[in-house]
């Protein structure tokens, strides 16, 4: 934990405190940002509060009265829930607007990680309890330039990695070997470690119909056998394994999420192409929606960007068939705290700050039919006194669909 930098964040973004509360593990947000240990065992509550300015206190149970001892400040001690009640109204004292792992209306649930009855107690003692949305973002979002290095490094391995499933699904088609979408997914899993990469599960390789189910799994049980003329999709994250052990993640390391498209054997049918096009021309809207909020130097949401591409495939007539958000953050984990790119699922009203990673990937979806989505990543850059901010696609973009 960096206290100053917390407290930095407090005084810019106008708040008395952050007030940090967990019982049997129920917020994991406060264990990384706090540096705590995320496997300790946790039976009674404890509560953590920095304030802007000044020391912070802790207080905790009596029989656990060391959990916070890793921490900076004072701290006191409760047992019954009268003292517990007593001594945290006396803890936030002098505090009015104080951030907790709260969103209104549960708008944000990434970030929900407090019941209510604890935000009620702290209501009721005065206090305005405001979303530590952004301030989580901050801290957990926001990458050092090592990590953005490991992005890279992942894409350029991933990609390579990528070319050779499409290749294999060609070779086997032209020689007649009869290959599934389970058969690719191993292919590719074996070339991801063979690359020095790790991920967590998957990838996916979807085929015909299957592609318009976007959370689609083969399985060795159930998968599809691929078929000249048939529509693939595939859809692929990774990132570094760790150095001295292949079967682990690095866990600085950042992933690279993408989806590309293609068809077997053919040309593609007008319908497909369509669908393409329009899907091309919505994430290459999102795109140019946040590279231009960068270069003019303006704060840009994530439902901002979300909308933009989600006007190009409505203005087509195919909106109620892009069911899923435009894009996620990503970072250390794959679905990272930072803002995702959403009006839909939520309104995402975090900010897409610099030196932050996300996916753009909407799709088009027709049931019992095919699927299309094309994902990139994105990093953001800050400006400086000699460069405007700016906003970068970090791999290929897919520009045509494939012809394997």
């Amino acid at each position: 934990m960096i206290l100053t930098a917390i407290q930095s964040a407090l005084r810019e973004h106008n708040l008395d405190g952050w007030l940090f509360y967990d019982h049997h593990h129920r917020d994991p947000i406060a264990y990384r940002i706090l540096s705590l240990d995320e496997n300790s065992f946790v039976s009674r509550r404890w509560f953590y509060f920095i304030p802007a300015d000044g020391e912070p206190r802790k207080l905790v149970h009596r029989i656990e009265a060391g959990k916070l001892d890793s921490l900076p400040g004072t701290k006191d001690a409760y047992s019954s829930w009268q003292e517990l009640e007593h001594k945290l109204e006396a803890m936030l004292d002098g505090a009015t607007t104080i951030a907790m792992q709260y969103s209104p209306r549960n708008a944000i649930m990434y970030v929900a990680m407090v019941d209510a009855g604890t935000v009620e107690l702290i209501r009721s003692m005065g206090k305005n309890v405001v979303s530590s949305a952004d301030l989580v973002s901050v801290f957990e979002a926001v990458l050092t330039e090592h990590q953005i290095a490991t992005h890279f490094e992942a894409q350029r391995r991933l990609d390579a990695v990528l070319a050779a499933g499409w290749k294999y699904i060609g070779e086997s088609i032209r020689s007649n070997t009869p290959i599934t979408e389970f058969d690719v997914v191993e292919f590719l899993l074996t070339a991801i470690q063979k690359a020095g990469l790790w991920t967590d599960h998957g990838p996916n390789c979807s085929a015909g119909p299957n592609s318009a189910d976007s959370h689609y799994e083969p399985t060795r049980e159930a998968s599809r056998t691929i078929r000249t003329g048939d529509f693939v999709l595939i859809d692929i994250w990774a990132k570094l394994a760790a150095p001295h052990d292949p079967k682990q993640p690095d866990p600085t390391a950042v992933w690279y999420d993408i989806t590309w498209t293609g068809v077997v054997g053919r040309d593609p049918s007008p319908r497909e192409q369509l669908i393409f096009n329009t899907v091309r021309d919505a994430r290459d809207a999102a795109i140019e929606a946040v590279q231009r909020a960068y270069a003019q130097g303006r704060p840009i949401a994530g439902w901002q960007a979300d909308d933009a591409a989600r006007a190009v495939i409505r203005d087509a007539g195919f909106g109620d068939f892009f069911t899923h958000r435009t894009g996620h953050n990503i970072e250390v984990s794959l679905h990272g705290n930072g803002a995702h790119l959403d009006n839909l699922e939520t309104h995402d009203e975090r900010l897409l700050l610099p030196n932050t990673c996300f996916s753009v990937e909407p799709g088009i979806y027709f049931p019992g039919e095919f699927g299309i989505r094309s994902e990139v990543n994105m990093i953001t850059r800050p400006s400086s006194p000699e460069h405007a901010g700016s906003a970068i696609v970090t791999g290929p973009i897919q520009r045509e669909l494939l012809r394997i």
